[in-house]
């Protein structure tokens, strides 16, 4: 699955098993980690060793790259999920990265794009993904693409993410 969109942009499924895939997953994610809206510190040595081959252990998993020309430029990790409501599944966005040299180029866009299709493709009913309150280019790029704040009744308010380490 590709976006040949533009000339030297390409967009795909990663491929776990292919070491440029494998490099290219690690170094965003990284890179993404030292930013400050992916918290500012680099990815544990642990991580940068074995997040490619956990990821390829799990059939819920899967991941979108960009790369301009053979520079990679953008990443995207999903993980399936189940909406028990509607009785399907979702798809999870977990990490969104595109490297600072491409940022507002709609790189971010037609890496969302090729996830709605991999989603619907698995039968999923929505797509989730959460966002820091600072991350304005964010934010603006997912209400482009039809992402909306979530509640079920107006009165309750709005969903907020929680989240308890385990360590």
């Amino acid at each position: 699955m590709t976006d040949s969109t533009s000339s030297s942009l390409h967009i795909c499924r990663a491929d776990y098993a292919q070491p440029a895939h494998a490099r290219a997953l690690v170094q965003l994610l990284d890179a993404y980690a030292q930013d400050p809206s992916g918290g500012g510190e680099p990815l544990s040595e642990f991580a940068k060793a074995n997040l490619v081959a956990e990821l390829a252990k799990r059939p819920q998993a899967f991941s979108v790259l960009a790369f301009d020309g053979d520079l990679p430029v953008g990443l995207i990790n999903c993980i399936e999920g189940f909406s028990t409501f509607a009785c399907k599944p979702l798809i999870n966005i977990h990490d969104v990265a595109v490297l600072v040299s491409h940022r507002g180029q709609r790189v971010g866009e037609k890496m969302l794009a090729l996830v709605d299709q991999i989603a619907r493709e698995r039968g999923a009913c929505k797509l989730t993904l959460e966002v820091l309150q600072g991350n304005a280019s964010a934010i603006r790029l997912y209400e482009r693409v039809g992402f909306a704040g979530y509640q079920l009744d107006p009165a309750m308010g709005s969903a907020q993410f929680f989240q308890k380490w385990l360590a």
